[in-house]
């Protein structure tokens, strides 16, 4: 999108800075997306899933979306989601695209940028959808120029933050699985103390603390949507001990599972 004029930006109408209300999630379309979305995380923690492939966010984690995505997310209703998102489109051929995942660690200026742009369209300024292209643009340059710095080590990293996202996708996968650190670590190919330290840097939580919060995300749907009780989620989530299951529970939730159900 280097090469592109500022004309060729297309603005649409859904864009905004919000706080995510505690049971919001975003459902999966039966269509894919059918333009551009721009999704930038100021805080909290989630779960962003594209294509497939399971993404833990907090702040600084930005995505752009493409035509033909397939995307989803949830998040803790305890550190909800605070999120910008802008949908727009292309009306030229486009080049040079964005990587679609990215953590941004300086994210002042594009912070900066992303508020001007919602800000624009708030208060219905003069000229509004001229400037928001040229930010569309300024947004996209930015976020190229992080991609192509550091092109070595940018790829070391991305090989690993990739490896650590499959295994936090397979455990996220299989809630009932007695996981255990060594286990994933070889999974991952690592050794079980570099793959505790990467997994807590890069996901936001150490590998015991995402176990028990992907299990308790999974009981909550379980409770639900699917019918079961207690006794029956507790089990096929390998809890053995009811009663230590429904104090974990209510420890992440703020309730007992019989309040959820």
């Amino acid at each position: 999108m280097l090469h592109v004029p500022p004309s060729a930006f297309v603005i649409l109408p859904a864009l905004a800075k919000i706080v995510c209300e505690p049971g919001w999630r975003w459902q999966k379309r039966e269509k894919p997306l059918p333009n551009y979305d721009l999704f930038y995380v100021w805080s909290g923690e989630g779960t962003v899933t594209r294509n497939g492939t399971a993404y833990k966010v907090g702040k600084g984690s930005c995505f752009l979306f493409r035509p033909g995505d397939h995307t989803s997310a949830t998040h803790n209703p305890q550190r909800p989601l605070v999120i910008t998102y802008i949908h727009f489109d292309v009306n030229e051929p486009v080049t040079d695209i964005p990587e679609p995942y990215r953590v941004l660690g300086d994210s002042v200026e594009f912070e900066h940028l992303l508020a001007r742009y919602v800000r624009l369209f708030l208060v219905k300024t003069f000229a509004a959808e001229e400037e928001g292209r040229l930010i569309l643009q300024q947004l996209m340059i930015n976020l190229l120029r992080a991609d192509m710095a550091m092109p070595v080590e940018r790829n070391v990293s991305n090989q690993l933050a990739e490896v650590i996202h499959e295994v936090a996708n397979y455990i996220s996968q299989n809630p009932g699985t007695p996981h255990r650190v060594e286990e994933l670590a070889a999974r991952a190919g690592l050794s079980p103390r570099y793959f505790s330290i990467k997994f807590k840097e890069l996901i936001g939580s150490s590998v015991q603390s995402y176990i028990i919060r992907t299990r308790i995300e999974r009981a909550q749907h379980l409770l639900l949507y699917a019918g079961m009780n207690v006794t029956e989620v507790a089990d096929a989530l390998g809890y053995r001990d009811i009663f230590f299951f429904s104090r974990q529970f209510k420890q992440h939730t703020g309730k007992s599972p019989s309040e959820i159900r």
